[in-house]
């Protein structure tokens, strides 16, 4: 094989994976490549030193490990080219959401070693949170590669896949849901009267409790507790939360997701 990492799809998570791989040493640049039939995003990879190409067959045929970049809706389009993976040898890496080992397999048409990761979109700024799972014809340590890809682009647990569902619902939505708080603290700023400064002041109250939350030791629960003083302004705040069961809310809203998620694979 000429390569050792090729590309099915050169969008922006493709994009992450391989500036990933590069700064941090993992797979040389010119030991990838990448099919996509979009011009521009084959350009961005072409600047990166990454050969590129429109034919997903020439990424399968001289790839040692391939990475499916692509909607999962366009799967059983690049079927015939899966079908010419050598099973034994070759290992299919895949991001698609939803997207379980064994509808891969059918597509292929044979069994083969493909290990599914659920990442999420902040995989982009280089602190993603990612699930690594190996399919039932996978071989121990077949998941290293995805595991340093996704470790160096942030963070990755190896699961069963089973669990990818549930690492769906909680991390691979994850960021919307913090995306909802974050509008919905812009719109009170605004109607407080901060409009000018609403952004900022959302984007650095988040950023810095997410940092804080990463880096100390005390669980969630614990650090609200410190925020929170008896009578004071977060309490109020939380009483208003907790007397409409926004707990309970968010909980069935991520479990929603799970449900889904498994709807999807199935």
């Amino acid at each position: 094989m000429r390569y050792e990492l090729g590309f099915i799809g050169a969008g922006n998570m493709a994009e992450a994976i391989a500036r990933a791989a590069i700064d941090k040493d993992i797979v040389a640049t010119n030991q990838m490549i990448v099919a996509d039939p979009a011009e521009p995003r084959r350009g961005v990879f072409a600047a990166m030193g990454v050969a590129v190409t429109t034919d997903n067959a020439a990424v399968v045929a001289q790839s040692q490990q391939v990475l499916l970049a692509i909607k999962p809706q366009t799967l059983p389009d690049i079927g015939r080219h899966l079908a010419a993976v050598d099973a034994p040898s070759q290992i299919i890496n895949s991001i698609m959401a939803g997207i379980a080992t064994q509808k891969i397999e059918d597509v292929i048409g044979k069994p083969a070693r493909i290990v599914r990761i659920m990442p999420n979109t902040p995989l982009m700024v280089g602190v993603g949170m990612a699930g690594v799972a190996r399919s039932l014809h996978a071989q121990p340590g077949d998941e290293e590669l995805a595991m340093r890809l996704f470790g160096a682009a942030g963070e990755a647990i190896f699961v069963e896949e089973a669990a990818l569902d549930a690492i769906t619902a909680v991390a691979g939505s994850g960021p919307a849901y913090v995306f909802y708080l974050a509008e919905a603290m812009q719109q009170a700023a605004t109607e407080l009267g901060l409009s000018a400064h609403a952004a900022l002041l959302v984007e650095q109250t988040i950023l810095g409790a997410a940092m804080l939350l990463k880096q100390s030791h005390d669980p969630p629960a614990e650090l609200r507790r410190k925020v929170t003083s008896p009578g004071g302004t977060t309490e109020a705040a939380i009483k208003h939360l907790d007397g409409n069961s926004t707990t309970a809310v968010f909980v069935n809203a991520i479990k929603a997701a799970e449900k889904r998620s498994n709807e999807l694979g199935s």
